[in-house]
């Protein structure tokens, strides 16, 4: 049992840790974008994302060294907003319930569209849904879906936030609703999001390891895989990357 026990403790450190660096490399790979088309201050985060964040965790030893690493990953990535978006959509810090301005209220939405797609495609692998690395297990909760969708995030949701909030297909005046400390998209901007979140979700590109055309919703699928081939076969887990479509 106790032999058991360290086994799947190690064995969830070694999950948590690709889930982060994943995590790292789409950022970095999505903030390359700006940096190519004269945004150079994003070069210093770039390079930390690259070069620091591999040796940091190489070193983490717990889940809660893992978390605090993707917690400084995302901080900084929040930061990098200033640089390359509209004032209005710039976000001083991550909040929830209620989100408080309409980046916060961007990423929520577009999470929650994540983690319902990502739990139809886990369905279709037979994995255990309330099975997690990264994230606590709890009651009632798909916890196994918040691990999978965390390295699509950069690619998917903030990538269409991105796109939404650069070209002006969501305006602050015309698409949020905002009372007292919580700010919503309207109606108009839901259908606006949800249209740019599916056609992203759809977009087709060659995977080059298995030399066919995928979809993005696909290849959450093909992580979910890979996590069975991980546990069943030993084999190694590294989630999707935005360099394979490139």
């Amino acid at each position: 049992m106790i032999k058991q026990a360290v086994k799947w403790e190690n064995n969830r450190i070694d999950i948590a840790r690709a889930i982060v660096l994943g995590i790292a490399k789409n950022i970095g790979s999505l903030l390359y974008h700006y940096y190519r088309h004269d945004k150079k201050e994003l070069k210093e985060y770039i390079d930390w994302l690259k070069k620091d964040i591999p040796a940091i965790l190489e070193k983490s030893r717990s889940i809660n060294q893992i978390l605090m690493a993707e917690g400084i990953i995302w901080s900084r990535f929040y930061d990098s907003f200033k640089f390359f978006l509209p004032e209005d959509f710039i976000m001083n810090k991550r909040v929830r319930r209620p989100p408080d301005n309409p980046m916060n209220a961007l990423v929520s939405f577009g999470n929650t569209l994540l983690y319902t797609k990502t739990i139809t495609q886990i369905y279709h692998t037979h994995l255990n849904q309330e099975i997690s690395f990264l994230h606590s297990p709890s009651e009632g909760r798909f916890s196994l879906c918040l691990d999978l969708s965390e390295v699509f995030k950069p690619i998917i949701v903030f990538k269409t936030i991105f796109d939404c909030a650069n070209n002006r297909k969501l305006q602050i005046e015309k698409h949020f609703v905002k009372e007292y400390n919580y700010c919503l998209l309207n109606d108009d901007g839901r259908k606006i999001f949800v249209k740019e979140f599916d056609a992203r979700m759809n977009q087709i590109f060659e995977h080059p390891g298995l030399r066919r055309k995928i979809t993005y919703k696909q290849a959450i699928r093909l992580d979910g895989y890979k996590l069975i081939k991980y546990i069943m076969e030993d084999k190694q887990f590294i989630p999707f990357s935005l360099d394979d479509k490139m």
